[in-house]
């Protein structure tokens, strides 16, 4: 079943245009009535998602999102409408979508899944508890398919869109990771809010910080996924200077020249 639907996908991404330079949502502006009338669709569907994040999701001092997991698992009715949310997948067709709605689909899903399986597991200090973490264990139905997070990410959203802004959409449930967005992802704010959160990534220290000798200490995330970022450091810098800070770009033209990566693993949990 879950080479069906990879293969399934594989012919929808030929079928479809991919978004690759550009703003995501460039196909929904060419599509403006049938985006709209699918966006109210949309916006219902995964509002219970945005509700439980506007619920449990908090910032904190520091620049990063938290997420009160034990709150969450203490409150049976919310605990309950995540699991229908991630439930209602199971009959949802998203390849039928339009390609800005299934992308938002996906990562919303992939989200869910991943707060979904760390309530299973709370009390716990961190998603990765082995070597190679539990992603290609954690599985979610889609269209009446189990796929696995490892997938969501890798087999669909990597595959399908050239958009390196994807990893700061998904959360790994992380410090390190980029921030849990504090309500659902939507077609209608999605360019901005994919700009936002890779700029708030970007200009907080676990993404980049600088080093005392001026050198630049950089997230993992652009080692692991160095292609996505243009392949070189010259490309992976040049995407930094894109949405750092003047006083940070600054910093960076001073010596460009990423001399380590850091990452931290530890549960963004509130407590």
């Amino acid at each position: 079943m879950r080479k069906q639907l990879l293969s399934s996908l594989a012919l929808i991404a030929l079928a479809a245009p991919c978004f690759m330079a550009g703003p995501l949502v460039s196909e929904a502006a060419a599509q403006t009535p049938a985006i709209e009338a699918a966006s109210v669709s949309e916006a219902s569907f995964h509002s219970a998602w945005s509700a439980l994040l506007g619920k449990y999701v908090s910032p904190s001092p520091d620049g990063v999102n938290r997420f009160d997991y034990g709150a969450l698992k203490a409150n049976a009715a919310d605990n309950a409408a995540l699991d229908a949310y991630v439930a209602s997948f199971a009959t949802l067709d998203i390849s039928s979508l339009p390609r800005a709605e299934q992308y938002v689909a996906w990562v919303n899903l992939y989200n869910a899944g991943t707060v979904q399986y760390i309530i299973s597991k709370y009390p716990t200090r961190t998603i990765k508890t082995t070597l190679f973490g539990p992603w290609k264990k954690i599985f979610v139905t889609a269209n009446g398919t189990d796929i696995s997070l490892n997938d969501i990410e890798h087999e669909v959203l990597r595959a399908e869109w050239s958009e390196p802004r994807t990893h700061y959409a998904v959360n790994c449930a992380s410090y390190g990771c980029p921030n849990l967005k504090a309500s659902a992802w939507e077609v209608a704010t999605l360019e901005e809010d994919l700009t936002e959160a890779a700029r708030a990534y970007i200009n907080h220290p676990r993404g980049v910080s600088i080093r005392r000798d001026g050198r630049l200490e950089v997230s993992t995330i652009y080692k692991w996924f160095k292609e996505d970022f243009g392949r070189s450091e010259a490309n992976i810098i040049a995407h930094l200077l894109e949405y750092a800070e003047p006083e940070l770009a600054a910093q960076i033209n001073a010596r460009p020249d990423i001399k380590s990566y850091e990452y931290d693993w530890s549960l963004n949990d509130t407590n």
